[in-house]
């Protein structure tokens, strides 16, 4: 062993022992263990609620809606004044229904999409909807903690595929989808000339898509409404499904006199459970409007009450 090499050594052990003694005098050439902490797991983030508690909207609330466009009172009260000034009203109006049994969640119905009289921007006869006019109602939901409800009119076009033009809007727990059959034109068919109808496989395409977004974004349940007056709206509605994350409500639009709306709801025969039901009250069509009392002696009795 040359000199150099033993002097290599030598320096090693000497180094060897100078970090054992620093070290509280570890056994050689075995590093000394240290105690650590355990790194924390991260809380999870827990899942969206609906805007006044709880994930699920039935039983749990009675909902009460105002319905209408963004342009003014003509396709309903939802359009007067403003979105806050709406919602104020709807509060008052909600407020008249506290006495039935469950809490109240108030609802903006918004028509998104509208029917038209001509072809329109996409040959559909209806109108692409308006994406600012959404986010305004959607800020003001959210400052009143309300529901807000997109309303499609399909005209001639496919409901799934305006819903999925508002996709943004849906990935909110506070967005829901209503269905407007009656606007549903085939081919050859104009709005406003004929009522429309919708089958029961283009219902459940949009609510596929929509119980998917529920799962996928870990939403509270989301309103899903089908509206109907004439039981040929929708012709083969017993192949309807229940979807889960969705309250699924069949609401019933019939316009008239007391008697008369009371004979079309029952004529609806609207399905029960799983899916729900909705009552629709017409501040200008209606000659007589009726109470809340009157509209929560309804058998079945109202999930959703919406004002038009």
């Amino acid at each position: 062993m040359g000199r150099r090499h033993t002097f290599l050594l030598a320096a090693a052990a000497a180094t060897l022992a100078a970090l054992a003694g620093c070290t509280g005098g570890a056994a050689e050439g075995v590093p000394e263990r240290r105690a650590t902490s355990p790194t924390a797991s991260p809380t999870p983030t827990p899942p969206p609620q609906l805007p006044r508690g709880g994930r699920t909207l039935f039983p749990a609330y009675r909902v009460v809606a105002h319905y209408g466009g963004s342009g003014g009172p003509s396709l309903g009260v939802l359009g007067r004044g403003a979105p806050d000034q709406a919602a104020a009203a709807i509060e008052k109006r909600a407020q008249a229904y506290a006495f039935a049994g469950r809490p109240v969640q108030p609802a903006m119905e918004l028509i998104t999409t509208v029917a038209l009289d001509a072809p329109g921007p996409d040959g559909t006869y209806s109108s692409r909807g308006n994406p600012q006019a959404v986010e305004r109602y959607l800020a003001a939901a959210k400052r009143h903690r309300m529901l807000l409800v997109l309303d499609f009119q399909p005209g001639r076009g496919d409901f799934l595929g305006q819903v999925r033009r508002f996709e943004r809007f849906l990935r909110e727990p506070e967005v829901g989808v209503a269905l407007d059959p009656e606007w549903r034109m085939s081919a050859g068919q104009r709005p406003g000339q004929v009522i429309g109808s919708a089958s029961a496989a283009s219902i459940n395409e949009v609510s596929a898509y929509l119980a998917a977004l529920v799962e996928k974004h870990r939403l509270p349940e989301k309103l899903f409404v089908v509206h109907q007056f004439r039981p040929s709206m929708l012709p083969d509605r017993e192949r309807i499904v229940a979807r889960p994350g969705l309250a699924t409500v069949f609401h019933a639009d019939g316009n008239g006199p007391v008697t008369t709306k009371k004979e079309s709801y029952a004529r609806l025969d609207l399905p029960g459970a799983p899916f729900r039901v909705g009552f629709k009250v017409f501040l200008r069509a209606d000659p007589v409007l009726m109470s809340p009392q009157a509209v929560m002696a309804l058998r079945p009795q109202p999930d959703l009450v919406t004002y038009q």
